[in-house]
């Protein structure tokens, strides 16, 4: 796969998981009572949702400033998949294996687009003097 190839993927996974996560994000910080009810039918208290929903934005904006803040992108990958995974295993727990689906898919966008993210920025490491 060519560079450009590797971009298109990339940053299309990126707006799109932007989208998501930034919708879900303003969701979460004005009270849609639709994303409130399932998050406290999942047993999540009204501070953490709170919570999620800022750094959910915080994390949108983040991925969305090209070649700048590689070290706190892969922050907000690691994030975004923790959040993915709760809310695979709440969701199954509470409300059945059809309301997770959508982690599944979430799952899979993600990862492809973090797999292109690796190719793109590929992590070089120096050895540090220890004194």
């Amino acid at each position: 796969m060519n560079s450009k190839t590797t971009k298109i993927i990339y940053w299309t996974g990126a707006v799109l998981t932007s989208l998501w996560f930034g919708a879900s994000g303003f969701f979460e910080l004005t009270n849609n009572p639709i994303v409130w009810g399932i998050t406290q039918q999942l047993g999540y208290p009204a501070h953490f949702i709170y919570i999620l929903g800022v750094f959910k934005l915080a994390g949108v904006i983040t991925l969305l400033i090209p070649n700048k803040l590689l070290r706190l992108k892969e922050w907000v990958f690691a994030g975004v998949f923790f959040d993915i995974i709760f809310a695979f295993f709440s969701k199954i727990a509470v409300l059945g294996f059809g309301a997770a689906t959508d982690a599944i898919i979430a799952f899979v966008m993600v990862s492809v687009t973090y797999a292109m993210y690796r190719k793109l920025y590929t992590a070089t490491y120096t050895p540090s003097e220890i004194n």
